[in-house]
């Protein structure tokens, strides 16, 4: 039986710097007996020189050698053409493919025979994945992210502060989601000492919210119970009378924030609009807005552009941070790198790589068990 090799690429993508491995999952891998390939400089966005991979038993080779000897190629995002084209038949790429995002290239590597692992797929509800879950890990650290970049953009304290020159007032952060991105842009927001709110379409987080000191806003969108609830642990979609309703419960309360950060996605479709323009318009001056949905497809902001911060007419930052994780490279690789270890020890056990049809974490991670809902992420 042979040794499984593995090969983790550098990231093309514009603004991308995390790494698939890092170091520390290197010695991982090893001591399970896997071969472990680095490409030169794959890691140096995340500030992991190629002389740490070489130390750990990695390794460090010119993307051409990776390609023709690795079993399973590990990637972050989706690769860009040329790598696409790099690949080889009978090889696995492993990553967040985002195949609702790319159908064409999951489809056009499967039609060359590579096989395509996408962690985004991954049936979150399972409790022996959740060790792999990916989209969990990133999330958190794109929540994290958001609370701090927007205390770094918002011009006064967040905690209340009694000085000799008087009492400042406690910023009031709104945060929209309550799935792993926006708990902890919440816990993030209370540790900085911020008076925090949130909503999610789930009335069942409401426990969750407030369990780390936030409050729930109580906001009816359906008289269906369980409005925005789905068997798969992802809020689901809400129609369009639902959103409209949203938006309008939520517009006094976004108007009356310092700072406001939305999180909520919908896997490979455009996200839901929860704040309009004319809402930012009655928002106060030095105001922000940090959006964690924005992306190609749009964002749950009007006017927000993807990993673009705008200040508007009335004094009001827009953030359109779709790209967090990547803007914490060393802990988010770190976080991604221990869920590829994960799906690794899962996927070649003894030491060779099998995907198994009859596996329910493997087949739908391969598009065999189909994936729907919405997401807060």
């Amino acid at each position: 039986m042979g040794t499984v090799t593995v090969g983790a690429v550098r990231e093309r993508a514009p603004g991308e710097r995390r790494v698939a491995l890092v170091p520390e999952a290197v010695t991982l891998l090893r001591r399970a007996g896997v071969d472990v390939l680095v490409e030169a400089g794959a890691g140096s966005g995340a500030w992991f020189a190629d002389a740490d991979y070489t130390e750990a038993g990695a390794t460090v080779v010119s993307p051409e050698e990776l390609y023709a000897r690795a079993d399973a190629v590990l990637c972050v995002g989706p690769p860009d053409p040329e790598s696409a084209e790099a690949l080889r038949t009978g090889q696995t790429l492993i990553g967040l493919l985002e195949p609702l995002r790319h159908p064409a290239l999951v489809d056009e590597l499967t039609g060359r025979g590579v096989r395509t692992v996408s962690l985004d797929l991954l049936p979150r509800t399972l409790s022996r994945a959740q060790s792999m879950d990916a989209l969990t890990s990133q999330a958190n650290v794109a929540g994290y992210k958001a609370a701090v970049l927007a205390a770094d953009s918002y011009d006064r304290f967040y905690p209340m502060l009694t000085t000799a020159a008087g009492t400042m007032r406690p910023a009031q952060v709104l945060v929209l989601g309550a799935g792993v991105a926006g708990l902890q842009a919440i816990a993030t927001a209370r540790r900085l000492g911020a008076v925090v709110s949130a909503y999610d379409v789930r009335p069942a987080s409401r426990g969750e919210v407030e369990s780390l000191g936030a409050r729930f806003l109580d906001i009816q969108t359906s008289q269906a119970p369980e409005p925005g609830a789905e068997q798969t642990g992802y809020a689901r979609e809400l129609t369009e009378e639902e959103q409209q309703a949203q938006r309008a419960a939520l517009n006094e309360h976004i108007a009356r924030s310092d700072i406001v950060i939305t999180t909520a996605q919908v896997p490979g479709r455009k996200p839901p609009l929860l704040v309009t323009a004319e809402v930012v318009g009655r928002m106060k001056s030095g105001s922000v807005v940090v959006d964690l949905a924005a992306s190609e497809f749009g964002g749950n902001v009007e006017g927000t552009e993807a990993d673009k911060t705008t200040v508007l007419d009335n004094g009001v930052t827009l953030i359109g941070a779709g790209r967090l994780p990547s803007a914490m490279a060393t802990a988010a690789s770190t976080a991604y790198a221990r869920n590829l270890v994960a799906l690794l020890r899962h996927l070649a056990p003894d030491g060779e790589l099998v995907l198994d049809p009859t596996d329910e974490i493997t087949a739908a991670l391969t598009g065999g068990a189909s994936q729907t809902g919405g997401a807060s992420s």
